[in-house]
């Protein structure tokens, strides 16, 4: 398995397994995805911004999110207060494939940016989810990442998420 940028030939595959992860959030009661986002031109922008990830085994891509480390706008305003003050690596729209199931490739994934965060010098991941998303809520809880408040995206609050590597 490795971990390294998105290509742009992988958009389809990618966005398979996109609407995988919105369509199981859906079953799972999850309101989180379910308004048009993220589609399609969200990878697009990913890969334009030189932010898409994957990790990926011999048979392709397993997991895909944004890894970002510019600051994100939403986190200056929350509403709590955030482990650190520094530099920091922002996640975004992590989605596992279906053929990973059970495998804990989100799980792996984190634990990659991690490791690509603190190469870069980079000591914190901040990370943000729906209140609904338990799923993504267990994986954070999992690695230590530490509740710090709420941040708003698209006029919703999402509960914000620090890990200090």
């Amino acid at each position: 398995m490795i971990f390294r940028k998105a290509h742009f030939e992988e958009v389809d595959e990618i966005w398979s397994i996109l609407q995988f992860a919105i369509k199981s959030r859906k079953n799972d009661g999850s309101n989180q995805w379910q308004d048009g986002y993220p589609n399609r031109n969200s990878i697009l922008q990913d890969l334009e911004n030189d932010c898409a990830y994957v990790l990926a085994d011999e048979r392709g891509v397993l997991a895909y999110g944004a890894v970002i480390f510019d600051e994100e706008p939403a986190y200056n305003d929350i509403v709590g207060k955030w482990l650190s003050d520094g530099d920091y690596v922002v996640v975004h729209r992590v989605a596992a494939a279906e053929r990973s199931k059970g495998m804990g490739i989100a799980t792996r994934f984190f634990n990659e940016v991690e490791n690509f965060a603190t190469s870069k010098n980079v000591h914190s991941v901040k990370v943000d989810t729906n209140f609904d998303n338990l799923a993504m809520m267990r994986i954070l809880d999992k690695l230590n990442y530490q509740y710090c408040g709420e941040v708003y995206f698209r006029g919703s609050a999402r509960k914000a998420f620090e890990k200090l590597v």
